[in-house]
């Protein structure tokens, strides 16, 4: 059995190879802050997406969106304005999604949902 960490990597893993095959720009991965942390920042066209893995193996006890409540929002948004501010990203727009990652049986599911606030 593997370990929920290493799951959670493996789930980022895919979704960062999703990001790319869908013509997005990884900027930074797991960009920690002192009042939270994203998992990706991605850029296509004029966004700026700041991006929640959330993997599982089913959606047994709700959807790994749901998972993601108003207190992982705030930090999310609170670690983007620091990014954002270091970065000097000012003239694109942002967007703040989940990706779903579903590994069942050697196979994956992915779902991305933009705009999620």
């Amino acid at each position: 059995m593997i370990n929920k960490r290493r799951f959670g990597i493996i789930g980022e893993k895919i979704a960062k190879d999703y990001l790319s095959h869908k013509g997005y720009h990884i900027i930074a991965t797991n960009f920690y802050t002192k009042n939270g942390e994203i998992d990706i920042v991605a850029k296509k066209e004029n966004y700026i997406d700041f991006i929640e893995v959330k993997t599982r193996t089913s959606d047994r006890y709700g959807t790994p969106a749901s998972a993601v409540n108003k207190t992982k929002i705030k930090h999310m948004t609170d670690a983007a304005r620091v990014f954002l501010r270091l970065n000097k990203f000012n003239k694109y727009q942002i967007r703040f999604d989940v990706i779903e990652i579903f590994i069942k049986d050697g196979k994956c599911k992915i779902n991305h949902i933009k705009q999620i606030i």
